[in-house]
């Protein structure tokens, strides 16, 4: 029988708004696809990335384009060619790993070797805000072990000093999303040093990076809009000292694994990041964070609302998907 692909949009309200430096939004729009053969169904979810222009229309039009491949059984390795990196691909790469789960019986952790799996420490996020509202969002969350903080504007320094000390006992995370430069990238990085932080992402735009090269790297620093598959990273080597992956920019889990593999190899660090999506965007991720450096899966936390069945999160620790949800 012929596979059958149904795509749909939804929405998720997010509890509250979620704010970065380019902008803040009250609901998570994503994509989902469901892939059935001989009544056997497969799902992937992913988040159109508006950073690189994606939309909700052209990630589902693209989708829908590969009706017609799908249906004629493409493979998740073939995949890789007809489609570039994106959202779109992953959500079908995702949803054929979990249809070839349900259809083999053979669960995808066992497929790619991470048995046996085990919960995982996630960071939670901060949005952007004045560093008053920072600090209360951090006192709030003091007791997580790691909280990924939103920067990227004028009053940086102001914010880290407040959020280290609402929540001393934190690791944390500052994600610049591409919001620093050149002017006050070593003054920002000398103070977050003075402060414990555990690591920075993305703080200058990506392709205007060169710096990074040239400057001390008092606190680790972690490329995120810069590397979107394996073959960007080997011009990253000197600029970055790791690496997040998300499976929306790779494209699905398939480029992620060679994308976490070649990282290894260059001796780069590994993060597991997300978009904020639902728990069935981030079950492939858990499987692919089971040995990362830091992981990011908190999309679920920051919603009103989540799947049925969702991921388990104890605190800051996410289970493994139940096969129910994903894989």
């Amino acid at each position: 029988m012929a596979r059958v692909i149904s795509v749909e949009a939804e929405r998720f309200p997010i509890a509250g708004t979620f704010t970065i430096s380019r902008g803040s939004k009250t609901e998570a729009e994503v994509i989902s696809c469901a892939i059935t053969e001989n009544g056997r169904t497969g799902r992937g979810e992913c988040v159109p990335y508006k950073r690189y222009g994606e939309t909700m229309e052209g990630v589902r039009d693209a989708i829908e384009a590969m009706r017609s491949e799908i249906s004629r059984g493409i493979s998740r390795i073939a995949l890789l060619n007809a489609m570039p990196a994106g959202a779109a691909r992953s959500a079908i790469d995702c949803a054929l790993w979990d249809l070839e789960a349900k259809i083999s019986g053979t669960p995808v952790a066992h497929t790619i070797r991470t048995v046996p799996l085990r919960p995982l420490e996630t960071a939670y996020t901060l949005s952007l805000a004045e560093p008053e509202a920072m600090a209360a969002q951090a006192r709030a969350n003091a007791q997580r072990p790691l909280l990924k903080v939103k920067i990227g504007g004028d009053n940086d320094i102001a914010r880290i000093r407040a959020v280290t000390a609402a929540a001393p006992d934190s690791r944390i995370i500052l994600d610049a999303n591409e919001g620093w430069n050149d002017d006050n990238i070593v003054a920002n990085l000398a103070f977050a040093a003075e402060h414990g932080i555990a690591l920075i992402e993305q703080p200058l735009p990506a392709g205007h990076d060169r710096i990074l090269r040239h400057i001390a790297h008092p606190v680790p620093i972690c490329a995120d809009e810069s590397v979107h598959e394996a073959k960007d990273l080997e011009a990253l080597v000197g600029l970055y000292d790791a690496v997040n992956i998300k499976l929306d920019k790779s494209g699905g889990l398939t480029a992620a694994l060679v994308l976490r593999d070649r990282a290894r190899e260059l001796g780069l660090g590994v993060m597991v990041g997300c978009m904020v999506g639902t728990s069935l965007a981030m079950a492939p991720a858990v499987l692919l964070a089971q040995d990362a450096d830091f992981v990011d899966l908190d999309g679920p936390l920051l919603l009103a609302r989540d799947r049925v069945p969702g991921l388990v999160y104890q605190g800051s620790l996410v289970s493994p998907p139940e096969r129910a949800l994903w894989g």
